[in-house]
C-alpha cells in the first residue's frame, strides 16, 4: 500500500480481527448470565411443556360427552374433583363427569378436552357440583398445551456465538437449565491522554478541559461485554502508555484501549512511546482517520483510537467492540443497520466514509426519519451531541453530499 492511499475500515478490521484469540469458556449460573456469550449449545433440560396442561380456567372432560353441546341443547356433567396450579392428583373421569382445572394444571389422563368457564352456564361461580355446558370446545385437544410442543429434552434452545438476554434466560430456566457455558468477559483498560485533561468537577484553568474519554470507553467496553479492570489518564510527556500497558497486563488484560497520542502533531505520546508495539495508520473514515493498532509480546490487544470523542467513540464501534465480541466468540459482531430517509440534507467528507452521529425521528411510525444529532454535523469535538445519538448514519466514501430524502444506512447503538 502506498504511504498515500488510505486503509479502508475494512482492512483495518480484518487486521485487527487476525490478531483477536478466543477467550476460554466457563461454566455459570443462569442468574449471572446476563449479558454473556454462548460458547456451547443451550440444550433443553425438560421438555417444554414439562406435562399437558390446561390453557384455560375451566373443567377437563371428555370430548365425546360434551360434543353436542349447545345453548339450546346443553350438557350437564357432574365435578368430581379439582385441580389448582401444582396438584399432583390425576383423578378419574367417568362419562358425564368433569373436573375442574386451572391454567397450567396438569390435565387428568383420562380427559382430553378443556370446556372454559366461559362456555358454562355458571361459570367460576357455579363451578362445584353439577355444571352446565352451553358450548362444544372445538374438538379432541381444545385448550390443551401437549408436552413438549415447545421442545424436547435434548433439544437445542440456542446455538453457541449468541448474547444472552433477559429472554434467552428465561427459556433456559425454562427448560430446566441451571448454568451454561460462556466465554470469560475480556479484560480491558482505558486510557486517557491528554495533558489538557482534568477530572470532571474540578475548577479549570485555560488550556484544560474536562477527562470524558474514559468515561465514554469504559461505558461502551461494558456494553460490549467487557470487564474494565483499569481506567486512567497519562499526560502528553513521559512513558504513561507504556507504564499503562504495563499495569494493564499485570491485571490480566486482555485489551488496552488509548484514546489521543495517535495523530500527526508533536506531543503524540501514544505513537511516541509504543511505536515499536503499534502500527500507526490513516484510515479513510471520518471521524476517526489516524487509527493505531498492535499487540504485546503476551498477546494484549493495543487500540489507538483518536482523542476527539466523536472520534473516540465511532472508533470503538467500528474497531474495538467488534474485537472484544470475537474474544466471546459472537456470531455476530455488527451492530443492527436500518435504512432510512434523511430528513435533511448535510455535507460529507470527500473520499471518507461518514460517520455521523445521529437521531432518528419515530413520530410517523409507518416511515422513520434520521438527522445529524448535532447542527455541527460530524464534528469530532462534539461531545455534547454524544448525549442526542441513538445512531450512526453511515455514507459511502463516494457520496457527495446527502440530501433530504436520501436512503441511509443508520447503525442503531442504543
Amino acid at each position: 500500500m502506498s504511504a498515500d492511499r488510505l486503509r479502508t475500515v475494512e482492512e483495518q478490521l480484518a487486521i485487527v480481527l487476525e490478531r483477536v484469540r478466543p477467550l476460554d469458556g466457563t461454566r455459570v449460573p443462569v442468574a449471572a448470565a446476563l449479558g454473556r456469550t454462548l460458547v456451547e449449545p443451550l440444550r433443553a433440560a425438560v421438555d417444554i411443556p414439562v406435562f399437558d396442561n390446561s390453557a384455560m380456567d375451566g373443567f377437563a372432560v371428555r370430548f365425546e360427552d360434551v360434543k353436542d353441546a349447545t345453548d339450546a341443547a346443553p350438557v350437564r356433567l357432574t365435578v368430581v374433583g379439582d385441580l389448582p396450579a401444582g396438584s399432583p392428583l390425576d383423578p378419574p373421569i367417568g362419562p358425564g363427569e368433569a373436573v375442574r382445572i386451572m391454567t397450567g394444571s396438569a390435565v387428568p389422563s383420562a380427559a382430553d378436552a378443556i370446556v372454559p368457564f366461559e362456555s358454562t352456564a355458571g361459570g367460576l361461580a357455579d363451578s362445584l357440583g353439577e355444571i352446565t355446558v352451553l358450548a362444544a370446545p372445538r374438538g379432541p385437544g381444545a385448550h390443551i398445551r401437549r408436552r413438549g410442543e415447545d421442545i424436547t429434552v435434548g433439544g437445542e434452545l440456542l446455538p453457541a456465538g449468541v448474547e444472552l438476554g433477559a429472554l434467552q434466560l428465561a427459556a433456559a430456566a425454562a427448560a430446566g437449565v441451571d448454568d451454561v457455558v460462556v466465554a470469560r468477559r475480556p479484560r480491558v483498560a482505558v486510557v486517557s491522554t491528554g495533558s489538557e485533561l482534568v477530572t470532571p468537577g474540578r475548577p479549570l484553568e485555560r488550556g484544560q478541559i474536562p477527562e470524558s474519554n474514559s468515561q465514554l470507553l469504559a461505558g461502551l467496553a461494558e456494553g460490549a461485554g467487557a470487564e474494565v479492570v483499569l481506567r486512567l489518564s497519562v499526560d502528553d510527556e513521559g512513558d504513561g502508555p507504556a507504564r499503562a500497558v504495563v499495569e494493564a497486563s499485570a491485571l490480566g488484560a486482555d485489551a488496552v484501549v488509548f484514546s489521543g497520542g495517535v495523530s500527526a502533531g508533536a506531543y503524540e505520546v501514544v505513537k511516541n512511546t509504543l511505536a515499536g508495539a503499534m502500527e500507526f495508520a490513516k484510515i479513510a473514515m471520518q471521524p476517526g482517520k489516524p487509527q493505531g493498532f498492535g499487540a504485546t509480546d503476551d498477546g494484549v490487544l493495543l487500540f489507538g483510537l483518536p482523542g476527539n470523542p466523536v472520534s473516540a467513540a465511532v472508533s470503538f464501534e467500528v474497531f474495538v467492540r467488534p474485537a472484544l465480541l470475537a474474544m466471546q466468540r459472537r456470531t455476530e459482531l455488527h451492530r443492527p443497520t436500518l435504512r432510512l430517509p434523511a430528513a435533511t440534507g448535510w455535507r460529507t467528507p470527500p473520499e471518507r466514509r461518514q460517520y455521523l452521529p445521529a437521531a432518528i425521528d419515530r413520530s410517523d411510525p409507518a416511515r422513520w426519519t434520521v438527522r445529524p444529532a448535532t447542527a455541527g454535523g460530524s464534528g469530532s469535538h462534539l461531545a455534547g451531541g454524544l448525549a442526542r445519538a441513538e445512531a450512526y448514519a453511515i455514507v459511502p466514501a463516494d457520496v457527495d453530499v446527502v440530501q433530504a430524502g436520501d436512503t441511509v444506512d443508520v447503525m442503531l447503538v442504543s
